[in-house]
């Protein structure tokens, strides 16, 4: 079952393409051969019916002249689409060459109608082709009158429904290119928000934990000279912090990485006690009902603001919340992070915050933050789950 579906995918996808190879080709013109059916009853007229040698000529030429047209409009058209002057001209120049040998030669040339019903379906636009197809049905018919022919309604009923049939099969054809258009814009979405990814987990991952490093590193080197004991303790903070970050990262990379904010809230007292900031963290927070997908964003959220902190506030003072309560869009866990620093260096946000706010708002969330004075406030709102009693997590 699933070779025969990938087969069909195949097949599907190479409709409204030019010939790839000469299977392809052949193909093609097996295709094409099949509407030549209807050259029979002038191949027949010519070379049994009472005409002048000039006039058998004339038809010949004439009949050679229209397939040539026929062939070319088809062939030319598959998958490199003429313009659409040319088409409208080459469907026209059929239609007189079929009026002329119809009026010239007698009715077995009404039958080169259905290739020009045929041709209006396949190359014209399906709004062009829905009045072209029945206005070569009412020349055909008016050529039939005029000429006799005795089967003029069923070769009218013929006519219509190839004509529309193959302007069916043209829409399949342009929707089929629509589709595969779309198909490789979906990919290099999907590959750019990949990319994204991986940028705002890198940032985050590695921006924590470098600063980490670099405030044990200046540590480590004061304490050398006098306290070693205390210097070779930061030292393998250092490299603790070190074989963590290299985990996380290879998780990144794979996609498998959720932070959790018991861990983040742990880390960020480490990180805001080594660069001297007093920091006042809650305890272990109350996540019951909380998605994994919310936990994530505000552990995000956290190792961001404390990295900020860390590395651009000055701040003496830092005050992480953690609250729950009920909106009327339903719960919502609340975390703040206040400093007491120099507030904002700059009106542009930056990378980290910028990506903060992406993966908030995938999952139904908010991010505010409000520079002042002395002190900057970042506030993360993501749902809660199901409903509960408003109740503070720290």
């Amino acid at each position: 079952m699933t070779d025969d579906r990938r087969t069909e995918d195949v097949e599907l996808l190479r409709l409204g393409q030019a010939p790839r190879n000469r299977r392809d080709l052949l193909r093609k013109l097996v295709w094409i051969g099949v509407w030549l059916v209807f050259l029979s009853s002038p191949v027949h007229d010519l070379a049994t019916g009472d005409h002048t040698v000039g006039g058998r000529a004339a038809g010949w030429a004439g009949l050679a002249v229209f397939v040539g047209l026929y062939l070319t409009l088809v062939l030319r058209n598959m998958g490199r689409p003429l313009r659409p002057a040319v088409v409208a001209s080459v469907i026209a120049a059929m239609a007189v060459f079929a009026t002329v040998l119809c009026l010239t030669l007698g009715a077995p040339f009404l039958g080169l109608f259905c290739y020009v019903s045929v041709s209006c379906g396949a190359a014209l636009p399906l709004r062009v082709a829905g009045w072209a197809i029945p206005a070569t049905a009412v020349v055909t018919l008016v050529l039939g009158l005029h000429t006799g022919e005795d089967d003029i309604w069923t070769l009218l009923i013929i006519l219509l429904l190839i004509g529309f049939a193959m302007s069916g099969v043209a829409q399949l054809i342009r929707t089929t290119v629509e589709l595969r258009k779309a198909r490789a814009t979906v990919a290099q979405l999907a590959a750019n928000e990949e990319r994204l990814r991986l940028a705002r987990d890198l940032h985050d991952l590695l921006g924590h934990s470098l600063s980490l490093i670099t405030l044990k590193s200046e540590l480590a080197g004061r304490m050398l000279p006098d306290h070693p004991e205390k210097a070779a303790q930061q030292v393998a903070d250092i490299e603790q912090v070190s074989r963590q970050a290299l985990v996380d990262v290879r998780e990144a990379v794979t996609g498998y990485r959720r932070p959790r904010l018991s861990a983040e809230l742990a880390g960020a007292q480490v990180a805001l006690t080594a660069a001297g900031v007093t920091a006042d963290i809650p305890a272990e927070p109350d996540l019951t009902g909380v998605p994994e997908e919310s936990e994530a964003a505000l552990a995000w959220a956290l190792r961001e603001a404390v990295t900020n902190v860390v590395r651009h506030s000055g701040a003496r003072r830092c005050t992480v919340t953690l609250v729950r309560h009920q909106t009327l869009n339903g719960p919502v866990l609340e975390l703040t992070v206040e400093d007491d620093g120099a507030g904002a260096a700059g009106s542009t946000p930056g990378n980290g915050l910028t990506g903060l706010r992406e993966r908030l708002e995938k999952t139904g969330g908010t991010l505010e933050t409000t520079a002042q004075r002395h002190g900057f406030r970042l506030t993360a709102r993501t749902p809660a789950g199901e409903a509960t009693d408003a109740t503070p997590g720290a």
